[in-house]
C-alpha cells in the first residue's frame, strides 16, 4: 500500500484537560476535517483554517468526552460544517452517524471509522490514509483509556485493542486524544512493545487490571457530559 502523507496537519494542545485536537487537509485551498475539538480553542482553529485557506467540512469527535466541552457545535455554526460521530453516541445533535468500517473521502483525506468500544460505548478510532490512527481515549501513549464510566467495559476494551487496533501495521502512527507527559505520537509497534497495559497474557488479566485502577472521576465530568450531548451548545 502506498502511504499517503497529510500535506496540512496540525496538532493543537489544550492544557487544562491535556487534550489533543487535529486538523487535516490535503492542501491549501482544499477541504479540511477536525478531530476532537475543544470549545475554548475554537477561535484558534478558525484562525488556522483561514491562514491555510481551507474549508472545514466535518467536525468529528472520537467519543462523548467527559473531561472537556467539545467545540463541534460552535464550529458547525461558524463554519457550516457537519458534526460527525459514531451512531452509538448519546449526542443529540450530530449530522452524520457512522458505523464500524464506514469510509469517507474528504477531498483526498481517506478516512475509515473503526468502532472500538471499551473506554465508552461510543468510542471510535479513525484510520487515515492507511497509515495514521487517531485513537481518542482507546489507546494512549504508554496507557489506555479508563473503562469505569459512560458504559465503559474492560472486556470490550481488550477486544477493541487486541482484535482491532493492535492488528494494524506496526508502523501505523498513533495520535491519541490526550497525553499527560508531553508525548505527541507513537506507533502501533512501540505501544505493543512498551505500553505497560498491553503486556498482559489474556483478557482476564487486562480486565482485572482495569477494574482496579481506582481513578478519581474527571474534574469537569458533571459539566462536560451533559454539554457534549448538545455538542457543546449549552446556551
Amino acid at each position: 500500500m502506498t502511504i499517503k502523507t497529510i500535506p496540512i496537519f496540525h496538532q493543537f494542545f489544550e492544557p487544562i484537560s491535556s487534550t489533543y485536537t487535529y486538523c487535516l487537509a490535503s492542501g491549501e485551498g482544499r477541504e479540511a476535517i477536525i478531530i476532537d475539538p475543544v470549545k475554548e480553542q475554537v477561535d484558534e482553529y478558525i484562525q488556522f483554517l483561514n491562514q491555510h485557506h481551507i474549508k472545514l467540512v466535518a467536525a468529528i469527535d472520537t467519543h462523548l468526552h467527559a473531561d472537556h466541552i467539545t467545540g463541534t457545535g460552535l464550529l458547525s455554526k461558524s463554519q457550516q460544517c457537519s458534526i460527525m460521530m459514531g451512531k452509538e453516541t448519546a449526542a443529540e445533535c450530530i449530522d452524520v452517524g457512522f458505523s464500524d468500517g464506514d469510509c469517507y473521502d474528504f477531498d483526498g483525506i481517506q478516512f475509515k471509522a473503526i468502532y472500538t468500544p471499551g473506554h465508552t460505548d461510543d468510542s471510535y478510532c479513525y484510520y487515515i490514509n492507511g497509515h495514521y490512527l487517531f485513537t481518542g481515549d482507546t489507546l494512549l501513549i504508554n496507557a489506555t483509556g479508563r473503562t469505569d464510566f459512560q458504559h465503559g467495559n474492560a472486556h470490550h476494551h481488550y477486544q477493541s485493542l487486541f482484535e482491532k487496533v493492535l492488528t494494524l501495521p506496526e508502523d501505523t502512527v498513533v495520535y491519541p486524544a490526550h497525553d499527560y507527559n508531553g508525548k505527541t505520537s507513537s506507533t502501533i509497534g512501540q505501544e505493543k512493545k512498551h505500553n505497560p497495559r498491553l503486556q498482559v497474557s489474556n483478557e482476564s488479566e487486562y480486565v482485572s487490571m482495569m477494574n482496579n485502577l481506582n481513578l478519581p472521576k474527571p474534574k469537569q465530568m458533571d459539566i462536560a457530559v451533559p454539554a457534549n450531548r448538545l455538542c457543546g451548545l449549552t446556551s
